[in-house]
C-alpha cells in the first residue's frame, strides 16, 4: 500500500465529511466493521441488514459516538421495494458516492455438497448474491455522479474450488464477472466498479458454515480496514475493473 504522506499533516484519505455510502449486510461481521470505520471518519452511512436488532444496536452506538451518521434500514436486499428505499435514502443525503454490496447468503449451514443443493437453495443464493446486488446497482447508478465507486464483496470461493461451497462460490464468481462488465459499461459515467475479497475471517457466517472448526487464529474483519482506507483514497477510474485481496494490502 503506497502512502503519499510526507509530514504527517495530510488529512485521512478516507475522510467522509459531506459524503454518503450505502452498505448492505451491515448488521455484523465485515459490514458492521466497515460501517463503524466510515462513521468514525465522518461519512453518512445508509446501512441495511436482515438482522434488525443487530443493525439497530450498531446504528444507535455509532450515532452516539459520531461524527458520521448511520441511517439504519432493516430489510432483505432481495425485496425490490427495500432496494428502492435504500437508494432513495442514500440519494437524499449529501455526496452519495459509494455502494458496498456485502450482503450474502451461504446457502445452507453447515455447508453441504453441491449435488445435495435443492433448486430452492441455489435460487436463494443466486438471488441474494447476484440478482439483488445487480438490481441495487441499477437503482443507485442514476443517483451516483462521476467519481463514485461500487464495491462488490467477493470471496476466495469465487476463484478456488472448495467442496461444499459450490452454490456460494458460483454466485461470487458470477458477481465478479458481472462487475468487470459493469466497470466497462460505467466507465464513461466516471463510476468505478471493483471486487474485494476480504480473505478468511473469524465471522459468524464462517462459524455457522463449518461448526466445530477452530476460527480463533483467523483475523477479525477490522484487520482489513487499512485496505479500505487505501481504496477510498484512490480515484475510482484508476482501480475500476480490478479485483483486490484486502488482507494483502494490509501493512
Amino acid at each position: 500500500m503506497h502512502d503519499d504522506t510526507t509530514d504527517g499533516s495530510q488529512a485521512d484519505p478516507a475522510d467522509g465529511t459531506g459524503r454518503t455510502a450505502l452498505v448492505t449486510g451491515a448488521g455484523r461481521g465485515l459490514g458492521a466493521a466497515l460501517t463503524a470505520f466510515l462513521c468514525a471518519r465522518g461519512w453518512n452511512v445508509v446501512a441495511t441488514s436482515r438482522s434488525t436488532d443487530e443493525l439497530t444496536s450498531l446504528a444507535d452506538k455509532l450515532n452516539a459516538e459520531g461524527p458520521g451518521r448511520v441511517v439504519a434500514v432493516p430489510g432483505d436486499v432481495r425485496d425490490p421495494d427495500h432496494r428502492a428505499r435504500l437508494a432513495a435514502e442514500a440519494g437524499a443525503l449529501p455526496g452519495f458516492s459509494v455502494v458496498v454490496n456485502n450482503a450474502a447468503l451461504m446457502g445452507v449451514s453447515p455447508i453441504a455438497p453441491l449435488v445435495e443443493a435443492t433448486a430452492d437453495v441455489y435460487q436463494r443464493v443466486m438471488e441474494t448474491n447476484v440478482v439483488a446486488p445487480l438490481a441495487l446497482i441499477r437503482e443507485a447508478v442514476p443517483l451516483l455522479g462521476s467519481g463514485s465507486l461500487i464495491v462488490n464483496v467477493s470471496s476466495e470461493a469465487a476463484v478456488q474450488a472448495f467442496p461444499c461451497a459450490g452454490a456460494y462460490g458460483a454466485s461470487k464468481a458470477a458477481m465478479d464477472h458481472a462487475g468487470r462488465i459493469l466497470a466497462l459499461e460505467l466507465a464513461e459515467a466516471g463510476i468505478g466498479v471493483v471486487a474485494v475479497d476480504p480473505g478468511d475471517m473469524g465471522t459468524r457466517m464462517y462459524a455457522e458454515a463449518e461448526p466445530g472448526v477452530d476460527l480463533s487464529a483467523l483475523p477479525r474483519p477490522e484487520s482489513t480496514l487499512p485496505f479500505w482506507s487505501w481504496l477510498l483514497a484512490q480515484r475510482p477510474n484508476d482501480v475500476s475493473g480490478r479485483r483486490f485481496l484486502a488482507q494483502e494490502h494490509v501493512s
